[in-house]
Order: C-alpha cells, then sequence, then structure tokens
C-alpha cells in the first residue's frame, strides 16, 4: 500500500509538470507524445508515465487511441465556451474578492511586465504563457489551493484552444494593456471594477477564440 501510494504520488507530479508543458505552449493541440522521448525528458520510468497519462486522458487533455498512442486533446467549441463560462465564475470572483496588498497582486504586476518585455522580442508564444501566468495570479488572489488546482487544468485547456490559433500576436496584443489596467485597478483598490472589466475583457477574448476556431474549421472542411 506504501509503495502504490509513492507511485500514484510520483505519476501526479509527473501529469502536473506535463499539465505545465501543456498551459506553456510547449505541447501542441493534436501532438503524438513519444512516450519514451517524455519519460526521459521527465526523468521517469514508462509506467510512471503510462499512469500520468491516465490522469490527464480523463481529465480530458490528452486521448489515448489503440494501435498509434497518446494525443493532446485537440479542443471543440463546445469545450472552450465552457471553459470562458467557467472562468468568468471563478477569475471575477476572485477579483471581487482581492485587494491591493495582496501578494497575487504583485505576481500579476510582474506578468505584465514580462508580457511587455516578450512583445518588445515579438515573442508571442512567450507573450501567452506570461498571459496565462496573469490570470493564475488572479485566482490566487481566492486563497484556495483546491481552486488554484481545478484552475490549471483550465488553463491547460484554455493554452490548447490558443495553440490552435495561426496569428498569436493578434490574440496576444490586445490584452496586454488590458491586464495592466486591471493591475491599476486592482492596486487602487478599485475590485469591483475590476471585476466587471474583466467579465467584458473575457467575452471578447472567447469571442475572438471562436472566430478563429470557426475560421480553422471552414478551412479544414
Amino acid at each position: 500500500m506504501v509503495l502504490m501510494q509513492a507511485v500514484t504520488t510520483l505519476a501526479e507530479k509527473v501529469a502536473h509538470d506535463i499539465r505545465a508543458l501543456l498551459t506553456h505552449g510547449a505541447l501542441r493541440p493534436g501532438q503524438k507524445l513519444s512516450e519514451a522521448g517524455l519519460a526521459e525528458r521527465l526523468c521517469v520510468s514508462r509506467n510512471t508515465l503510462r499512469e500520468a497519462f491516465r490522469l490527464l486522458t480523463k481529465d480530458g487533455l490528452l486521448r489515448h487511441e489503440a494501435n498509434r498512442g497518446v494525443f493532446v486533446s485537440v479542443p471543440t467549441a463546445a469545450s472552450i465556451i465552457d471553459i470562458y463560462r467557467v472562468r468568468r465564475v471563478i477569475e471575477c470572483a476572485a477579483l471581487r474578492t482581492g485587494y491591493a496588498q495582496h501578494p497575487a497582486v504583485g505576481r500579476m504586476a510582474d506578468a505584465v511586465q514580462h508580457a511587455k518585455d516578450l512583445r518588445a522580442a515579438r515573442d508571442w508564444v512567450g507573450v501567452g504563457s506570461a498571459n496565462m501566468d496573469f490570470h493564475a495570479a488572479i485566482v490566487e488572489l481566492a486563497d484556495s489551493p483546491r481552486l488554484g488546482a481545478f484552475y490549471g487544468n483550465i488553463a491547460a485547456e484554455l493554452r490548447l484552444a490558443f495553440g490552435l490559433l495561426e496569428e498569436p500576436e493578434v490574440m496576444h496584443a490586445p490584452f496586454i494593456p488590458m491586464n495592466d489596467e486591471l493591475v491599476g485597478l486592482m492596486q487602487r483598490g478599485q475590485s469591483e471594477e475590476a471585476a466587471r472589466r474583466l467579465d467584458q475583457y473575457l467575452v471578447r477574448s472567447e469571442r475572438s477564440v471562436l472566430a478563429s476556431f470557426s475560421r480553422l474549421s471552414a478551412a479544414a472542411s
């Protein structure tokens, strides 16, 4: 029983590491995962990796195809709509209960500055990762480890949706000043206004992602 618990714990850590790769754009939608390569990269056995794959498949982030292997999931329009529905509930509530002196507000500001630096270097994948860090910091305002863990899976699914976009600059660039505005509102103690602006922001983001998704679907058909 002790040995099984240890293996499960390691598999959960590996699943967390793979989820982080997804969230930061290192793995793309539809990509086939090399069991040997990923086991070597993460310094784990194939058995542990397979258990991590099973956990992530259960979460909907990976899919297993018989006789073909394991692939990164490809979001659907329905899943994108649901992701944004959940985001509005979680993130807007977290902002509403936040306060200027909360350490997460500082992490929000750091993420915005990092995004600006990456924008100057025209590293749009990096800007996307900084944006994910910004929204993770918003969730930290809720001071709920369980909510943070749940949001981690949502963030990975969201990044997969971003991974479908052919022009990441068009998606990510407009939201840098919006993120900066949210930081300013939180620093001035205007959490209710910040939550209202974020709700509008997420509606705009959802529409942009769905529009790009529709164009890609039409081109593929």
